[in-house]
C-alpha cells in the first residue's frame, strides 16, 4: 500500500485519517506538526517531524496531504500546499467510500471529500479543498481553490464559489449565485444574491458584517 504523510495533526487530521483508513488506498506514514508535538500520536499515528523537514522526508515519501483545518482564513493551508507542490510531492484526491462523487465531476489535487458528502454531475472542485461531512455540491457548481465547504452546507446548481472561501455549517446558497474570493459565510447563512465584496456574511438573508 502507498504511504502518505499528513501535514497537520489537529481535529481535521483525525477526520481525514478516518476517511483514509476507510478508503483503503493509502497507509498513513506519519504526521508533520509543530516541534513540541513530535513523539505524540494522533489516532495511533506518530507525529514524526516539522514542516521544515519536508525536503528531507521527500526522499523517502512520495505522497502528502494538507490536514490542517480551515476556519475563516485559508492562509496556512495555502502555504503548506505550495510548499508540498514546490517539493514535488504528489497530493491525491481523498474520497470517503461513504460519499457520492459523480463520475462526471472534476476534483483538484489535494482535496478531500468527507463522509456522506455528495458531488453531483458537472461540478468542478479546485485544489486543496475540504468538502466536509454531509456537504452537498449540486450540478454544474464551480468551487475555486483552497475552499472549505463545511458540514451540512448546500451549494445549489450552477453556483460559482471563488477561491479561499469558507462556507459555514448548514449554510445554503441558492441556484446561480456567485460568491467572491475570500468570503466567509457564518453557520446557517442563506445566500440568495451574488456576494461581490469579500467579507464575513451571516444570517438569512446573509448580510455583510465585516
Amino acid at each position: 500500500m502507498k504511504k502518505i504523510l499528513l501535514i497537520g495533526g489537529g481535529g481535521h487530521c483525525k477526520s481525514v485519517i478516518d476517511v483514509i483508513e476507510q478508503e483503503g488506498r493509502f497507509e498513513v506514514a506519519g504526521i508533520v506538526d509543530r516541534e513540541e508535538m513530535i513523539g505524540k500520536s494522533v489516532l495511533g499515528y506518530k507525529i514524526i517531524a516539522t514542516d521544515s523537514e519536508l525536503g528531507r522526508l521527500r526522499k523517502k515519501f512520495e505522497y502528502a496531504l494538507v490536514t490542517v483545518g480551515q476556519i475563516k482564513s485559508a492562509n496556512v493551508r495555502m502555504r503548506l500546499f505550495r510548499k508540498l507542490k514546490n517539493l514535488e510531492y504528489k497530493m491525491p484526491v481523498i474520497v470517503s467510500p461513504k460519499a457520492h462523487v459523480s463520475k462526471h465531476c472534476e476534483i483538484g489535487e489535494g482535496s478531500v471529500v468527507m463522509h456522506y458528502s455528495l458531488v453531483n454531475a458537472g461540478a468542478k472542485i479546485g485544489v486543496n479543498c475540504i468538502l466536509n461531512t454531509k456537504s452537498l455540491i449540486e450540478h454544474d457548481v464551480i468551487v475555486g481553490d483552497n475552499c472549505h465547504i463545511s458540514t451540512g452546507a448546500v451549494v445549489n446548481g450552477a453556483c460559482t464559489i471563488g477561491n479561499e472561501v469558507f462556507i459555514g455549517s448548514n449554510s445554503v446558497i441558492a441556484n446561480n449565485v456567485y460568491v467572491v474570493d475570500g468570503s466567509v459565510l457564518g453557520a446557517g447563512s442563506v445566500v440568495y444574491k451574488n456576494l461581490e465584496k469579500a467579507g464575513v456574511y451571516v444570517g438569512n438573508p446573509a448580510k455583510k458584517v465585516k
